[in-house]
């Protein structure tokens, strides 16, 4: 029988706050349970296992996510898309950072098809409509520009830019500027 007060979602919920708090690679059914102040056993008629739990905090977090990311470029399009949907990225892996490391999780293909991970895509893509780039390239561009907010939000979370000038902020205005203009000045021709 399930534990009153306890639910999936609830569980869920928390264990993205754990995540944020300890890591997301911390967090487990028993550190959760810890939380709650109950047996392990209380948590199973919600969650399997904590594998199940992170994937559950993973999909919570795309979804999230990509809500926070549609209703900031809803509206927007080129540069203003692209500077709006990557301040979210941005904002959310340094708000959650547990979080954001969850929704980078790798998700089984059948799991993955059906999470918001898929509207991260469209929207991404969706901005680049607005620059005009086509397959492959579109493909490149997406993970061009995953990389880059990604892995700046990491880097200025752990301290990586905090040790010189200019101020990170400064910087990030500048990446965006120059992803704009890379990806409005798409080479058209690989190099080696």
């Amino acid at each position: 029988m399930a534990r009153v007060g306890l639910t999936t979602e609830r569980l869920v919920r928390a264990g993205a706050e754990l995540a944020d708090e300890i890591g997301f690679e911390q967090v487990t059914a028993s550190e959760l349970a810890r939380r709650f102040d109950v047996k392990v056993a209380s948590l199973y008629s919600h969650v399997k296992n904590s594998q199940d739990l992170k994937t559950r905090i993973a999909l919570f977090a795309l979804e999230e996510l990509a809500d926070r990311a549609a209703d900031a470029v809803a509206g927007r399009a080129g540069k203003d898309a692209l500077v709006a949907f990557a301040n979210v990225y941005r904002d959310y892996g340094l708000e959650h950072p547990g979080r954001a490391a969850a929704a980078r999780m790798t998700l089984d293909p059948e799991t993955a098809a059906a999470s918001a991970g898929v509207r991260h895509a469209q929207m991404t893509r969706a901005i680049l409509r607005g620059y005009d780039l086509t397959e492959p390239d579109a493909t490149h561009a997406v993970r061009l520009l995953g990389s880059v907010f990604h892995g700046y939000a990491s880097l200025e979370l752990a301290g990586g830019f905090s040790h010189s000038a200019p101020d990170s902020e400064e910087t990030w205005h500048r990446i965006l500027d120059a992803l704009d203009a890379l990806l409005r000045n798409w080479p058209t021709e690989p190099t080696s």
